[in-house]
């Protein structure tokens, strides 16, 4: 049985030749009356269609967004139409020279195949499949659409909207701690570390402060993704942990940011002539150096805290025998067996942050750890690597 979906909409002029259309639906009926056109290739060989395949874990990141409550989607999804779908002015009505008001009508049969429906899903297929998905009655999305005939078009127009520059990591990041909503798994994790960032750049007490290069500090010496990977590593199992709210990815904040003070302060007036200068003169400001000094702050932490948080002298005492051994600026890391690095070959990758915490942490044991006894009887990530 044929039926037509009617739905107030605005027609936009933007060119000679071009018109939009904008107007709300409810996202559980649009799979009704339009598809997604998956890129695939036929027997000889030649590319059809344009839409990539469904992202399962990115969906179910929308899904769970859209069953919280009070979920707001603001972004529109784009539909093409072909010419089955028909604009009617309203008569009577306040126009522009670009705009009018009128009505959408959208052929939506029961049951019709896929490649027989009059839309094509250009942006938004993850949310659509998430409102289909998700258990809700029902939820409104605005749509911006087109109608045209041309399957070049749609292809066009999809390659254009989805390869528009995304925002920079960066900014999202320092935009994070202003956040309370649900988000994305990834973002969910760095929203903590990204609030204890930002106060570590900020505050008037911090040793790091104005030095961590962010969207708005463009000048800060230490990378902001290195900071994040300190605090993710400590904040997962090592100094910070403790301070987390169990089977939850907040904490408190306050006495881990006293002990984060504490600790690279101690860094900064024992490592005095490496402290503050551009990675490329120094290592310790490098990603290499802030990583794998956030597992040495782990491993001294773990020796020494017991009731209290260790004090800046405290952690200077630690430090001090590890001055001798580390070449930040200059001259070769020695780390045994033959094997040598210079001061400046060390990269900010997995294989060399690993060997780099676990020459620090080795000598920080054969130094320190077992020749003074320890406050605490527990050992951390950090101390067993």
């Amino acid at each position: 049985m044929s039926k037509e979906l009617k739905l107030p909409a605005v027609e936009v002029h933007q060119s000679p030749g071009r018109k939009l259309y904008s107007f709300a639906v409810d996202g559980k009926l649009v799979h009704r009356f339009a598809t997604i056109s998956r890129v695939n290739r036929h027997e000889d060989g030649g590319l059809h269609g344009y839409q990539r395949p469904e992202v399962l874990s990115h969906i179910d990141e929308i899904r769970n967004y859209l069953e919280s409550p009070s979920p707001m989607v603001p972004n529109a999804i784009v539909l093409a139409f072909d010419s089955r779908v028909r604009f009617e002015a309203a008569k009577g009505t306040l126009t522009t020279d670009y705009a009018r008001p009128g009505f959408i009508t959208i052929p939506m049969e029961e049951n019709l195949a896929d490649e027989r429906k009059p839309g094509f899903i250009v942006d938004g297929q993850q949310r659509l499949a998430a409102i289909r998905e998700a258990s809700i009655e029902s939820f409104p999305i605005c749509v911006t659409a087109f109608i045209t005939n041309d399957v070049s078009q749609q292809t066009e127009q999809f390659i254009l909207v989805n390869s528009t520059k995304p925002l920079p990591k960066g900014l999202i990041y320092e935009l994070l701690p202003k956040t309370t909503a649900q988000l994305p798994s990834l973002l969910n994790r760095r929203r903590l570390p990204a609030q204890i960032l930002e106060r570590l750049n900020l505050d008037l007490s911090s040793p790091l402060r104005g030095m961590i290069q962010t969207a708005t500090n463009p000048t800060g010496v230490i990378k902001d993704n290195s900071i994040l990977k300190m605090l993710e590593n400590s904040l997962s199992d090592g100094a910070l942990y403790k301070f987390r709210q169990p089977g939850t990815l907040e904490g408190d904040v306050e006495p881990m940011l006293e002990l984060l003070r504490n600790y690279w302060m101690a860094v900064a007036r024992v490592f005095k002539a490496a402290w503050g200068l551009a990675p490329r003169k120094s290592r310790l400001m490098h990603g290499a150096g802030i990583v794998s000094m956030g597992f040495i702050m782990d491993t001294i932490s773990d020796r020494l805290h017991d009731t209290h948080i260790p004090t800046v002298m405290h952690y200077e005492a630690d430090l001090q025998p590890l001055k001798e051994l580390c070449r930040w600026t200059a001259g070769h890391w020695d780390f045994g067996g033959g094997q040598q690095r210079k001061w400046n070959e060390l990269q900010n990758t997995s294989k060399d942050i690993e060997l780099l915490a676990n020459h620090l942490i080795a000598q920080y044991k054969n130094l320190v750890w077992n020749r003074v006894p320890p406050k605490s009887e527990k050992t951390g990530r950090a101390a067993r690597r």
